[in-house]
């Protein structure tokens, strides 16, 4: 049978979701804890698992989703309690549930949201290290919010997005979709969530950095619709550090009945979450 899970990790602390030699992968941990879990039960070999999102090394995930398959029948809570007793404290199970042979939590996916947190002042905050992207700004200095919003308009819809795709990107095209971006000013707080059909390796990072220039006034709005056009990555921002990353949803077919993330346990503010 296959079984579906839903993840949250905090990714400080892993080298990535997929599995690389000698490396402290965020996969590696959690097949472990299923096969210590599922112990002599399973028949059928070493648990592999297969993920929506293979977030890269210190991204986060609030909604991440995985299947593997099993010859090991438990009920769903026993999924939970089980494999999270042999979890650590970075990785936990939210949710899990039997789903059919033809679902795939890569494949099945029509809609991916990350969400970027940052903070900015003159001084970071160490309580959030690691967990949030962090903008040195003086006090009498602040972001053209408008101007980034302004110029996110030009990224809607289906592009080549080689100007902010890393060199080692295995993707096997550059065009894709982006269905919207929400740009949210908190006070000290600034939020990016960014959704679509899918994303190539360092892409949201990519759009942060363009995204910042603007706001800092560096570049002007329509600096973002050169970029995109130049299909060009020496053209974009440096690409901005992966702390505040979240891969937050993912979206499936009503016919799987994929519950949702809990986003309502995060610190994220209500009207990203919500959005």
């Amino acid at each position: 049978m296959r079984i579906a899970l839903g993840l949250q990790y905090d990714g400080s602390l892993y080298s990535g979701w997929q599995t690389q030699v000698n490396q402290n992968s965020v996969q590696d941990g959690l097949e472990k804890a299923i096969s210590a879990f599922v112990g002599d039960s399973c028949k059928d070999g070493p648990i592999k698992t297969i993920a929506a999102g293979r977030t890269d090394t210190g991204v986060h995930a609030l909604g991440q989703v995985i299947h593997f398959d099993t010859n090991v029948q438990r009920e769903d809570f026993s999924w939970v309690r089980g494999v999270n007793s042999f979890l650590p404290p970075s990785i936990v199970v939210n949710w899990a549930k039997p789903v059919p042979d033809t679902f795939s939590a890569r494949f099945s996916a029509f809609e991916r949201t990350y969400v970027y947190a940052m903070h900015i002042g003159p001084c970071r905050i160490p309580m959030v290290h690691s967990r949030a992207g962090y903008l040195m700004l003086p006090p009498h200095q602040q972001l053209d919010v408008a101007a980034m919003k302004n110029s996110a308009e030009c990224l809607i819809g289906e592009h080549d997005f080689s100007s902010f795709r890393s060199s080692e990107c295995q993707s096997k095209t550059p065009v894709k979709t982006i269905y919207a971006i929400d740009i949210v000013s908190d006070g000290p707080w600034l939020y990016f969530r960014i959704c679509g059909n899918a994303f190539l390796h360092h892409m949201v990072r990519n759009l942060v950095g363009c995204f910042l220039q603007i706001g800092q006034g560096r570049q002007k709005p329509e600096w973002m619709t050169a970029v995109l056009a130049a299909k060009d990555r020496r053209i974009a921002a440096p690409t901005f550090m992966p702390d505040g990353l979240y891969l937050a949803k993912i979206a499936y077919p009503d016919e799987f009945g994929i519950p949702a993330p809990w986003l309502q346990n995060s610190w994220l503010p209500s009207q990203i979450t919500k959005l």
